[in-house]
């Protein structure tokens, strides 16, 4: 273990899971290898986390709605856990209550050990393969994930991804996000620049259209209290926002902020679609960050990533990995406080 790394707790098999931290751009980031997990986040100048997290290896492990992980090896869901790559069909485990595949399986990225690759005071890159069979995908990938710390108040996150054969692959960060340190996020507005989203069945699967969201409770093009969500009429967001059909430079693609505390987020990404998730069914029965319990609302995940199940779904961007390509998925998450 680096000496400057602290041990966050031990796996069954004895393996160390290091926390590291890292400092820049009036940022203080702490990541465990567990998950590729972002543990702690905070901004100069405004005292509590601007993440939800856990002070135990053991709490992650038994509690965590995947706070702050780095799920994959394809993000969000795939319609009864089926695909079909170049006319060969692939079954993948149906880890959410036994009808879809979510997050890359039980035991998926975001639920395994990475290893430390390089670090400086201001980023660490971690790495991990991901063996050809596990929950049932094809082929051996090796992804990377470099966070770092950078002017203006930025955490940037690049994930690369390669693969020995074809495969889907796809991934996120999973952080849930709270601007002011209040018991929920409902004080905060958002906006999100995408005129298209994606309806969903009882699953959350895609029915493979888009629609506009121009009259719904899905325009979100202009700044929106996010507590709509909770009067008559509203949803409770869990749903893919259509930013592009495929992947192109980085682009701001979200807003978020707080009135209470100031502290406003931007995102930016190269990714064709962002997942909002408001958090409505977090419960969490052990305390949080200094001791900070986790209900429902308590923050808000943005996923940038491509649309879910797009790998079923025609005219959806494309999902598939091939053999010499490298997957490169970017985004910067922006903190200012006015």
């Amino acid at each position: 273990m680096n000496a400057r790394n602290e041990q966050f707790g031990l796996l069954e098999t004895g393996e160390p899971v290091e926390l590291v931290v890292l400092t820049g751009g009036g940022l203080k980031a702490k990541v465990i290898t567990w998950g590729a997990v972002i543990q702690d986040l905070r901004l100069d100048g405004h005292e509590p986390p601007l993440v939800l997290g856990l002070e135990s290896l053991s709490d992650y492990i038994a509690h965590s709605p995947y706070f702050g992980a780095t799920p994959g090896r394809n993000a969000n869901r795939i319609a009864d856990g089926r695909f079909a790559i170049d006319g060969t069909s692939h079954q993948l485990e149906l880890n959410e209550r036994g009808v879809t595949h979510l997050h890359g399986g039980s035991d998926g990225l975001g639920r395994r050990n990475w290893q430390i690759v390089d670090q400086s005071e201001s980023h660490v890159t971690l790495r991990i393969v991901d063996p050809a069979g596990r929950a049932g995908y094809p082929g051996n990938c090796t992804v990377t994930c470099t966070y770092s710390l950078q002017d203006p108040g930025t955490l940037s996150v690049v994930y690369e991804t390669t693969t020995d054969a074809p495969t889907i692959a796809n991934l996120c960060q999973h952080s849930y996000f709270n601007l002011d340190g209040e018991a929920d996020a409902l004080g905060h507005e958002i906006s999100i620049a995408a005129d298209r989203y994606l309806p969903v069945d009882e699953r959350l699967i895609p029915f493979g259209e888009t629609r506009p969201v121009e009259g719904t409770p899905f325009d979100l093009r202009k700044m929106t209290p996010m507590r709509r969500q909770t009067e008559a009429g509203g949803v409770a967001y869990d749903h893919n926002f259509c930013l592009a059909e495929e992947r192109r430079a980085k682009t701001p693609v979200a807003r978020a902020r707080s009135s209470r505390s100031g502290v406003a987020l931007e995102v930016r990404t190269t990714e064709p679609g962002v997942q909002l998730y408001t958090g409505s069914m977090v419960s969490v029965p052990v305390p949080g960050l200094e001791g900070r319990r986790y209900g429902a609302f308590a923050g808000f995940c943005l996923e940038t990533q491509i649309w879910p199940d797009a790998v079923n779904h025609e005219g959806f961007p494309n999902a598939v990995l091939r053999p010499g390509e490298t997957l490169r998925q970017e985004t910067d998450y922006i903190f200012t406080k006015g």
